[in-house]
C-alpha cells in the first residue's frame, strides 16, 4: 500500500482538496487497496479547525465527495513514515527536507508531474486563503492529482 501525504501550510485549503481530488481518482480506478491518502499542514495555526469554506464549495461544485468537517492537524513525526509527502509549494518542500532527514518518505513538490507535462505553467499552488481563488486552486490542484496518479500508477504497476 502506498502512502501519500499532501502538504500545506494549514490544512485547511490547498492540502485537503488535494486530499479529496487524489482520492476521488483513486476510488474511480477502483485502487482504494493500493493507497493511503492523507493531508496535513505545516504550522498548529489552524489545528482543529475544518476545511475552509472557498475549499469545501469548489469541491462540492465539482462533485468532489469530501469532509468539510475534518479537522485541519498538523504533521507529526509519524507522517514521515509516508512513502511520498507532496508540498504544495517550494516553501512547505524546504521545510519538509529539514525536518525527519533519516525519513525515507520521498519529498517533492506537488506540481511537478503536471509542469513537466505541461499541464501548469508554475510549480507552486498559490494559497487562496491569501487571495480567494479557489477555483484557480482548484484548477492547478485537478491536474496535479491527474498527472501525480498517472505517474503513481505506471511507477508502481497499477
Amino acid at each position: 500500500m502506498l502512502k501519500v501525504t499532501f502538504v500545506c501550510t494549514g490544512n485547511i485549503c490547498r492540502s485537503p482538496m488535494a486530499e479529496a481530488i487524489f482520492t476521488h481518482l483513486v476510488k474511480q480506478a477502483g485502487l482504494e487497496s493500493h493507497f493511503e491518502i492523507d493531508s496535513v499542514g505545516l504550522s498548529d495555526e489552524e489545528v482543529g479547525y475544518t476545511m475552509h469554506t472557498g475549499t469545501a464549495g469548489v469541491l462540492r461544485k465539482h462533485n468532489i465527495p469530501h469532509n468539510p468537517k475534518r479537522p485541519a492537524r498538523q504533521i507529526a513525526t509519524a507522517d514521515f513514515d509516508a512513502d511520498y509527502l507532496f508540498a504544495m509549494d517550494h516553501g512547505h518542500l524546504r521545510a519538509l527536507q529539514r525536518t525527519h532527514p533519516q525519513s525515507r518518505a520521498v519529498r517533492s513538490l506537488f506540481l511537478t508531474d503536471a509542469h513537466q507535462a505541461g499541464l501548469v505553467s508554475r510549480e507552486d499552488v498559490p494559497d487562496p486563503w491569501w487571495d480567494g481563488q479557489y477555483d484557480r486552486a482548484y484548477d492547478l490542484i485537478s491536474k496535479g492529482c491527474a498527472a501525480l496518479f498517472q505517474r503513481l500508477r505506471a511507477q508502481h504497476n497499477l
